[in-house]
Parts: C-alpha cells; sequence; structure tokens
C-alpha cells in the first residue's frame, strides 16, 4: 500500500480517534479495584477480531515465509489481552514497550498488501488495537512498569529475536525482518546495513524504552499516586 495514501491516512485517523478515547475511558476507571468490564471486553474483542481474519488468511493464501504467527507483533496482541484481562505487571509491561514502540513502527511505515484485500484488515486491526490497549492500560489506567518489568521485557524481546532468526534460517524466511530489511521504505533504513541494523535496533529499543521507564516512574513521582499492576 502506499504510505500516507488515503488507505493509510484512515486508520492514522481511526488511531487518532481510538486514543482519546481509551485514555478518557481510562482516566475514569483508575479508582476500580481491578479489570472493568470495559477492559476485559477489549481484552475479548483482540483475539475476537485477530485469529478469524489469521485464519482466514491461513486458509485461502498460507505462505510459509510470512504467515506463521511468530512475528513480534502476534506476541504483542496476546499481551495485550493477558495485560487488559489481568493487569499484571509481566504483560503489562510487554504490552507497553512493544505498543508504544514496535508495534508503532508498523503502523507509521506500513509494510502490506492495499485494500481490499483481507491482509489489510488484519494489519490493520492488529496494529490499531495493540496500540490502543498499550495507551490505555499505560495513560488512561496509568499501570506503569517499573525497572524489574524493563528488564523482563528486554529479556524477553532478545529471546524472541534469537528463536526467530534460528527460525529464519530454517526456513530462509524473514520474521521480524532480522535477516534483510522489507521492500518498502521503513525506519530500518535509516540504521545502515544488516547486521549493522540489527545491532542499532537493540541500542536503540533498549535505550527508549529506557527512557520510556524513567519518564514514567518521574511521572508517577511528580503526581504523588499510580496505580501499579496487579503483582502475585
Amino acid at each position: 500500500m502506499q504510505a500516507y495514501g488515503l488507505t493509510h491516512l484512515v486508520p492514522l485517523s481511526l488511531l487518532t480517534l481510538g486514543i482519546v478515547a481509551v485514555i478518557w475511558v481510562g482516566r475514569r476507571q483508575r479508582t476500580y479495584e481491578g479489570p472493568s468490564r470495559f477492559s476485559r471486553g477489549f481484552a475479548l474483542a483482540i483475539p475476537l477480531t485477530t485469529i478469524p481474519l489469521q485464519a482466514h488468511e491461513w486458509v485461502t493464501d498460507f505462505d510459509l515465509f510470512i504467515d506463521l504467527p511468530i512475528h513480534l507483533c502476534d506476541l504483542a496482541w496476546v499481551a495485550a489481552a493477558v495485560a487488559l484481562w489481568t493487569h499484571r505487571p509481566y504483560p503489562t509491561a510487554l504490552a507497553c514497550f512493544w505498543g508504544l514502540t514496535l508495534t508503532t513502527q508498523g503502523v507509521f511505515t506500513p509494510d502490506v498488501k492495499d485494500f481490499p484485500e483481507v491482509s489489510y484488515l488484519t494489519y490493520w486491526g492488529l496494529h490499531l488495537m495493540i496500540v490502543l490497549a498499550a495507551v490505555y492500560l499505560v495513560f488512561g489506567l496509568k499501570l506503569l512498569p517499573r525497572w524489574r518489568d524493563y528488564g523482563w521485557a528486554v529479556a524477553t524481546t532478545a529471546a524472541w529475536a534469537v528463536a526467530a532468526y534460528v527460525l529464519n534460517l530454517a526456513l530462509d524466511a524473514n520474521y521480524g525482518y532480522l535477516r534483510y530489511k522489507p521492500e518498502s521504505s521503513s525506519m530500518l533504513d535509516l540504521l545502515g546495513p544488516w547486521p549493522l541494523y540489527i545491532l542499532s535496533e537493540i541500542v536503540i529499543v533498549a535505550g527508549v524504552w529506557a527512557l520510556i521507564t524513567l519518564g514514567l516512574r518521574t511521572w508517577a513521582r511528580q503526581e504523588g499516586s499510580t496505580r501499579t499492576p496487579v503483582r502475585s
């Protein structure tokens, strides 16, 4: 699809409206003891939307090299759904970091077929819900990750990258763009050739997540109150 054409601007507009809505809803639910009906309804909506769309693609046009559910966004929607349902710290941190940074790269530099392809609906439904879930949890409910959650998120992402790279070698695939960059323009174009862009990504992602954690913890201290994710 054409970046920033009509079929890109429409989901961006929906995302903007959605961000305003979920922050508004979340701020009014900060006093709740546990997950609200809205939070759990949102949690159910993610798989109920994502799984049928992905299943349709697998049945009609399955491609082993791109369609296995091992992209980071496939893990991100699971983390987002679990975080919305439980408000536990680990999935909440993953939803926060993956949703606010890595998934947003796909939002602003999409690599997908254009409308009316089903893959277009799958792509945008998945990406928009992940980002909105993260915004709702963090800026709406104010469920803020701590430094230990940051560490677990970095470790989990690194483990995924290693596993995905090994699978890429076995399948001659490119999940996570770990072997080469996407054909369409992306932020990876600014980071040099392989493997430099992989190393640059690691440093940038870890650094940005650290800054996000620092900023959110500072916000919590300045306001004097925050809702800590439920801890078992």
